[in-house]
Protein backbone atom coordinates (compact mmCIF):
# COMPACT_ATOMS: atom_id res chain seq x y z
CA UNK A 1 0.00 0.00 0.00
CA UNK A 2 1.31 3.41 -0.69
CA UNK A 3 2.24 5.64 1.56
CA UNK A 4 -0.31 8.34 0.09
CA UNK A 5 -2.65 6.35 1.65
CA UNK A 6 -1.96 7.34 5.60
CA UNK A 7 -1.96 10.70 6.78
CA UNK A 8 1.05 12.73 7.33
CA UNK A 9 2.56 13.23 10.79
CA UNK A 10 1.23 16.33 11.53
CA UNK A 11 -2.09 15.35 11.11
CA UNK A 12 -1.32 12.14 13.33
CA UNK A 13 0.24 13.91 16.15
CA UNK A 14 -3.21 16.71 15.27
CA UNK A 15 -5.55 13.44 16.04
CA UNK A 16 -3.50 11.98 18.66
CA UNK A 17 -3.74 14.91 20.53
CA UNK A 18 -7.32 15.28 19.68
CA UNK A 19 -8.10 11.86 21.11
CA UNK A 20 -6.09 12.19 24.09
CA UNK A 21 -8.04 15.38 25.23
CA UNK A 22 -10.29 15.12 28.24
CA UNK A 23 -14.12 14.43 27.64
CA UNK A 24 -16.28 17.03 29.19
CA UNK A 25 -19.88 16.67 30.76
CA UNK A 26 -21.94 19.49 32.76
CA UNK A 27 -25.48 17.13 33.87
CA UNK A 28 -27.98 17.70 36.15
CA UNK A 29 -28.89 14.54 37.36
CA UNK A 30 -31.66 14.26 39.85
CA UNK A 31 -31.40 17.87 41.08
CA UNK A 32 -27.31 17.41 41.35
CA UNK A 33 -25.48 19.61 38.64
CA UNK A 34 -22.16 17.89 37.94
CA UNK A 35 -19.13 18.84 36.22
CA UNK A 36 -17.59 15.50 34.85
CA UNK A 37 -14.61 14.68 32.53
CA UNK A 38 -13.51 11.58 31.47
CA UNK A 39 -11.69 9.80 28.51
CA UNK A 40 -11.56 7.33 26.07
CA UNK A 41 -11.69 3.28 27.55
CA UNK A 42 -14.38 4.46 30.10
CA UNK A 43 -17.75 3.35 30.44
CA UNK A 44 -20.16 5.80 27.77
CA UNK A 45 -17.22 8.62 27.75
CA UNK A 46 -19.39 10.87 25.82
CA UNK A 47 -22.37 11.32 27.49
CA UNK A 48 -24.67 9.85 30.81
CA UNK A 49 -25.90 6.57 29.33
CA UNK A 50 -29.75 5.83 30.11
CA UNK A 51 -29.42 2.53 32.74
CA UNK A 52 -27.28 5.31 34.97
CA UNK A 53 -30.16 7.98 34.82
CA UNK A 54 -32.61 5.21 35.14
CA UNK A 55 -31.07 3.44 38.36
CA UNK A 56 -30.64 7.24 39.92
CA UNK A 57 -34.23 8.15 39.10
CA UNK A 58 -35.41 5.08 41.53
CA UNK A 59 -32.65 4.98 44.22
CA UNK A 60 -33.60 6.36 47.29
CA UNK A 61 -30.80 7.84 49.13
CA UNK A 62 -31.46 8.98 52.73
CA UNK A 63 -29.24 12.02 54.69
CA UNK A 64 -26.07 10.33 56.51
CA UNK A 65 -26.04 6.64 54.31
CA UNK A 66 -23.21 4.85 54.02
CA UNK A 67 -23.02 3.96 50.03
CA UNK A 68 -21.38 2.18 48.12
CA UNK A 69 -20.66 3.07 44.11
CA UNK A 70 -19.78 -0.70 42.81
CA UNK A 71 -18.15 -0.25 39.10
CA UNK A 72 -17.92 3.45 39.49
CA UNK A 73 -16.36 4.16 36.11
CA UNK A 74 -16.18 8.03 35.80
CA UNK A 75 -18.28 8.29 38.98
CA UNK A 76 -22.01 9.87 37.98
CA UNK A 77 -23.66 7.33 40.34
CA UNK A 78 -21.49 7.41 43.53
CA UNK A 79 -21.08 11.19 43.37
CA UNK A 80 -24.86 11.63 43.30
CA UNK A 81 -25.48 9.45 46.20
CA UNK A 82 -22.66 11.58 47.62
CA UNK A 83 -24.14 14.49 47.49
CA UNK A 84 -27.57 13.15 48.77
CA UNK A 85 -26.18 11.30 51.32
CA UNK A 86 -24.61 14.08 53.28
CA UNK A 87 -23.17 14.15 56.33
CA UNK A 88 -23.36 10.38 55.02
CA UNK A 89 -20.29 9.33 52.46
CA UNK A 90 -20.07 7.04 49.51
CA UNK A 91 -17.19 4.95 48.64
CA UNK A 92 -16.75 4.15 44.52
CA UNK A 93 -15.35 1.26 43.43
CA UNK A 94 -13.52 -0.08 40.50
CA UNK A 95 -10.66 -2.39 38.77
CA UNK A 96 -10.31 0.35 36.48
CA UNK A 97 -7.17 2.68 37.53
CA UNK A 98 -7.97 5.29 35.18
CA UNK A 99 -11.57 5.09 36.66
CA UNK A 100 -10.74 5.48 39.66
CA UNK A 101 -8.78 8.23 39.22
CA UNK A 102 -11.22 10.15 37.11
CA UNK A 103 -14.07 9.54 39.51
CA UNK A 104 -11.52 10.99 41.97
CA UNK A 105 -11.04 14.27 40.53
CA UNK A 106 -14.49 14.25 39.36
CA UNK A 107 -15.33 14.86 43.17
CA UNK A 108 -12.96 16.90 43.88
CA UNK A 109 -14.20 19.34 40.82
CA UNK A 110 -17.32 19.07 42.67
CA UNK A 111 -16.77 19.85 45.68
CA UNK A 112 -17.60 16.89 47.14
CA UNK A 113 -15.40 16.07 50.29
CA UNK A 114 -17.38 12.82 51.64
CA UNK A 115 -15.98 10.75 48.62
CA UNK A 116 -13.02 7.88 48.65
CA UNK A 117 -12.27 6.22 45.94
CA UNK A 118 -10.61 3.17 45.66
CA UNK A 119 -9.01 0.83 43.02
CA UNK A 120 -10.62 -2.40 44.43
CA UNK A 121 -11.56 -5.50 42.45
CA UNK A 122 -15.46 -5.50 43.85
CA UNK A 123 -15.12 -5.34 47.68
CA UNK A 124 -11.25 -6.64 47.67
CA UNK A 125 -10.11 -3.86 48.92
CA UNK A 126 -13.20 -2.30 51.41
CA UNK A 127 -13.68 -5.57 53.58
CA UNK A 128 -13.84 -2.99 56.59
CA UNK A 129 -16.30 -0.84 55.28
CA UNK A 130 -20.42 -1.64 56.22
CA UNK A 131 -23.09 -0.11 54.06
CA UNK A 132 -26.68 1.23 53.99
CA UNK A 133 -26.86 1.73 50.13
CA UNK A 134 -24.82 -0.54 47.53
CA UNK A 135 -25.66 0.69 43.88
CA UNK A 136 -24.25 -1.18 40.61
CA UNK A 137 -24.97 -0.65 36.60
CA UNK A 138 -23.93 -4.07 35.79
CA UNK A 139 -22.28 -4.92 32.61
CA UNK A 140 -24.14 -6.53 30.02
CA UNK A 141 -21.98 -9.67 29.96
CA UNK A 142 -21.70 -10.21 33.95
CA UNK A 143 -21.58 -13.96 34.62
CA UNK A 144 -23.38 -16.13 36.84
CA UNK A 145 -20.03 -16.23 39.21
CA UNK A 146 -19.36 -12.77 39.33
CA UNK A 147 -22.74 -12.12 40.05
CA UNK A 148 -22.84 -14.29 42.57
CA UNK A 149 -19.47 -12.95 44.20
CA UNK A 150 -20.71 -9.70 44.06
CA UNK A 151 -24.01 -10.41 45.93
CA UNK A 152 -22.45 -12.38 48.52
CA UNK A 153 -19.92 -9.97 49.25
CA UNK A 154 -22.49 -6.93 49.44
CA UNK A 155 -25.01 -9.21 51.47
CA UNK A 156 -22.36 -9.47 53.90
CA UNK A 157 -21.16 -6.29 54.01
CA UNK A 158 -24.23 -4.21 54.00
CA UNK A 159 -26.01 -3.31 57.15
CA UNK A 160 -29.58 -4.53 58.29
CA UNK A 161 -32.27 -2.89 56.74
CA UNK A 162 -29.78 -2.22 53.47
CA UNK A 163 -30.61 -1.66 49.98
CA UNK A 164 -28.98 -2.69 47.08
CA UNK A 165 -30.01 -0.99 43.65
CA UNK A 166 -28.42 -2.55 40.47
CA UNK A 167 -29.75 -1.74 36.81
CA UNK A 168 -29.17 -3.86 34.25
CA UNK A 169 -29.99 -4.47 30.36
CA UNK A 170 -33.93 -6.13 30.37
CA UNK A 171 -32.50 -9.40 28.88
CA UNK A 172 -30.46 -10.22 32.12
CA UNK A 173 -33.87 -9.54 34.63
CA UNK A 174 -34.69 -13.14 35.49
CA UNK A 175 -30.92 -13.82 36.43
CA UNK A 176 -31.03 -10.71 38.40
CA UNK A 177 -34.13 -11.55 40.05
CA UNK A 178 -32.39 -15.44 40.67
CA UNK A 179 -30.00 -14.32 42.34
CA UNK A 180 -31.73 -11.15 44.29
CA UNK A 181 -34.09 -14.14 45.63
CA UNK A 182 -31.22 -16.82 46.56
CA UNK A 183 -28.67 -14.47 48.37
CA UNK A 184 -31.29 -11.84 49.85
CA UNK A 185 -34.48 -13.87 50.14
CA UNK A 186 -36.17 -10.86 48.09
CA UNK A 187 -36.50 -9.32 44.74
CA UNK A 188 -38.22 -6.19 43.70
CA UNK A 189 -38.88 -4.64 40.30
CA UNK A 190 -38.73 -0.98 40.69
CA UNK A 191 -38.91 -0.07 36.75
CA UNK A 192 -38.42 -2.35 33.76
CA UNK A 193 -38.04 -0.57 30.23
CA UNK A 194 -37.38 -1.40 26.42
CA UNK A 195 -33.82 -1.59 27.33
CA UNK A 196 -33.08 -1.48 31.13
CA UNK A 197 -34.40 -2.91 34.48
CA UNK A 198 -33.47 -1.48 37.54
CA UNK A 199 -34.18 -3.80 40.42
CA UNK A 200 -33.72 -3.68 44.65
CA UNK A 201 -32.87 -6.02 47.63
CA UNK A 202 -33.08 -5.59 50.84
CA UNK A 203 -30.63 -6.98 53.50
CA UNK A 204 -33.12 -8.40 55.86
CA UNK A 205 -32.60 -7.36 59.69
CA UNK A 206 -31.01 -10.15 61.41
Amino acid sequence: MSRNHFPDAAARRARQAELKQDLEIEETLEGVPLRLRTTWGLFSPRRIDDGTRLLLRHAEIASGDRCLDLGCGYGPIGLVMAHKAEPGACTLVDTNFMAVEYARANAERNGLANVECVLSNGFSHIRDRRFDVVASNLPAKVGRELLYTWLLDAHEQMNPGGRLYVVTITGLRRFIEKGFREVFGNYDKLKQGRDYTVALARREED
